[in-house]
């Protein structure tokens, strides 16, 4: 599926403790799965794609989303990182691009997702957003988001903003995304990371911390009724070739 730009898949390298130092170990709590699932639910750790939007050799949206990648591994999911590394501008390649496929195959893959981007300009970068339009809203009669959870996070290089989650939260309603409540926004991000690229210890860390605890907790609760969730009456009266053809429309 992923090539080998995708970062470490599955549930390979899932830390312990003490590869996470800005944890308080006695307060830190694995998900209880018998609270969130019904008897019959599906078992399998939960399947979370991360996207970031920046290509700087220092990322911190990278970085951002490498902790957040480190807490939903510790929390049981598997994780998988999508690079943006040659990903053509939408519409100025062929579906068909191996990165336009590495990333369709990924969403489809995927049950919840964690969008990190910078603000530039109070706006996300085009880098998250050509991700995000490389996803279509339909495959024929298949919508490759639709009832899965979503998380949005951003780091601003000044002070603290909401531009950037609240452009993403728009986007995830867009795509039939389960957008959890919670959100984290880091301002003056430069400051927050030390030279060993990791976050230092703040009330910032912690909000990073929470998000991801919640956005494992409503995966488990929903993707083994999203199905159900997001089945509409508009729909069920409307043909698989209908709904393909509306979608999929050229223009208005």
């Amino acid at each position: 599926m992923a090539n080998a730009n995708t970062e470490q898949s599955g549930l390979d390298n899932v830390p312990n403790l003490d590869e996470l130092p800005n944890i308080a170990a006695s307060e830190i709590q694995a998900i209880d799965i018998e609270a969130l699932i019904a008897p019959n639910d599906s078992r399998h750790p939960p399947k979370i794609l991360v996207l970031y939007g920046s290509l700087r050799a220092r990322s911190f949206s990278r970085l951002a989303s490498e902790e957040a990648s480190r807490l939903l591994r510790w929390y049981g999911c598997d994780v998988r990182t999508f690079d943006p590394t040659g990903l053509p501008l939408p519409d100025a390649a062929d579906a068909d691009h191996p990165k336009v496929q590495e990333l369709r195959e990924l969403a489809q893959w995927s049950e919840g997702m964690l969008w990190v981007s910078p603000e530039r300009h109070g706006s996300m970068t085009s880098i998250m957003k050509a991700q995000i339009d490389w996803i279509p809203l339909s495959l024929g009669g298949v919508r490759p988001t639709q009832g899965k959870t979503l998380a949005v996070m951003q780091v601003s290089g000044g002070s603290q903003s909401f531009n950037t989650v609240n452009q993403l939260r728009i986007l995830g309603r867009w795509m039939r995304m389960i957008t959890i409540p919670n959100q984290s926004s880091i301002p003056k991000a430069f400051l927050e990371f030390n030279d060993d690229d990791r976050m230092d210890k703040s009330p910032l860390y912690l909000r990073l911390v929470d998000v991801c605890e919640e956005l494992v907790k409503f995966t488990w609760l929903t993707r083994g009724r999203s199905a159900y969730l997001t089945d509409r009456y508009s729909e069920r009266v409307e043909s698989t070739e209908e709904l393909s053809k509306r979608v999929n429309q050229k223009s208005l």
